[in-house]
């Protein structure tokens, strides 16, 4: 039941917004074309919001793209073939063909071979209505998408951020914790480690993802278009937590050939490392969270565990090196920091993106309040 609320509760708005854009399609739609029954625009409409936030207009066009490549081919296969079985399969493979050439997404392809089907076997006329209802429909997206509730790039990365630094201190923590039990199936205890990592690699692909919609989304979004620099920087920091990923299934590694002692001794280092990016990710874009988990890092690198192989300790001092450039700090500082046991490391400003630029300006202005 927790888990159904959360969703529930994270997907409420987008939701709502899919209803009131698709009653919205209907109804304008039957208001401009007296000719059919406009049953296909508030279809585009709910296809092109049925995605992330982020990639919901680049998602309309791939809708209007797919549909258009379809009812051209199906209107050809038509001419050519007429109608029956045979037409039909040219016509849906052609569609995907097209749709390939195009850009090969799940939903250009779908829509191209639907648009595909109609022309062939419900006429000419009922192509073109088709492509009037897609044009529309993913019209009233695009103006939702982009014009009335565009996504907000930096809450997206930061949100993805939070997720994917979440999942590597969940299997670091399970890791320490594994690390000082006894087991006496060493087979049990590798395969539990590999099988928490899976999420790890779920999140870090997800993010590369929204990496892609955020920036596209303060691209083309009128709305950010002017102001990307904050956005550009934080995707830049957002590519760095694929390393900690890597670097963190290093020391895993490094982990597991270790003996009874020295798997205890390594424990409380792995622990707060995942205490560290916990911290973290309860705010990706917080400077006092970055900096708790800064403090964090360097009070684990700072003394080093007894009976601790040297592999082990580098790739310790790797993790944290990773998670210090993921709070701000510069790589050749954050490397030196880790080495040097440093009691400091400076920490750069988190990029931030007000929904209004006059507030942003207004606060940056001379004499105003901080």
């Amino acid at each position: 039941m927790r888990n159904a609320w959360q969703r529930v509760r994270g997907g409420l708005w987008p939701v709502l917004q899919q209803s009131v854009a698709a009653a919205l399609s209907w109804w304008l739609a039957r208001q401009i074309f007296d000719h059919h029954t406009p049953l296909f625009a508030p279809m585009a409409t709910l296809v092109a919001l049925n995605t992330p936030l982020g990639g919901r207009g680049t998602n309309a066009v791939r809708v209007v793209s797919g549909v258009i490549a379809g009812v051209i081919v199906g209107a050809l296969a038509f001419r050519l073939l007429g109608e029956g079985i045979f037409s039909v399969g040219v016509a849906v493979l052609c569609s995907l063909v097209v749709a390939l050439v195009l850009d090969g997404e799940r939903i250009t392809m779908a829509q191209a071979a639907i648009g595909a089907v109609i022309s062939v076997a419900s006429g000419q006329q009922a192509g073109i209505d088709r492509v009037e209802d897609a044009l529309f429909g993913a019209g009233v997206a695009l103006v939702f998408s982009q014009l009335l509730f565009p996504a907000h790039p930096l809450a997206l990365l930061h949100r993805a951020e939070a997720d994917t630094l979440r999942a590597i201190g969940q299997v670091l923590d399970l890791t320490a914790g594994s690390l000082q039990k006894a087991y006496d199936d060493e087979g049990r205890w590798t395969a539990q480690l590999w099988d928490a990592l899976r999420p790890v690699y779920t999140s870090i692909h997800d993010l590369n993802r929204i990496r892609d919609d955020a920036l596209a989304a303060a691209r083309r979004t009128p709305h950010w278009s002017r102001r990307q620099a904050p956005v550009r920087q934080e995707a830049v920091a957002a590519g760095c937590l694929g390393l900690l990923g890597n670097s963190c299934l290093t020391l895993i590694r490094a982990t597991v050939g270790l003996d009874a002692r020295g798997r205890h001794a390594v424990a409380p280092t792995v622990r707060g490392l995942s205490g560290a990016l916990s911290t973290l990710a309860g705010g990706p874009g917080s400077s006092v969270s970055r900096l708790d988990a800064t403090r964090r890092v360097l009070g684990v690198v700072h003394d080093r565990p007894n009976h601790l192989p040297d592999p082990v300790w580098a790739s310790a001092l790797q993790v944290g090196e990773d998670i210090l450039v993921a709070a701000g700090a510069d790589a050749e500082t954050a490397g030196r920091a880790v080495r040097d046991r440093a009691a400091d490391v400076p920490l750069a400003k988190p990029p931030t993106l007000a929904w209004s630029p006059l507030k942003r300006r207004r606060r940056n202005r001379p004499g105003s309040r901080r």
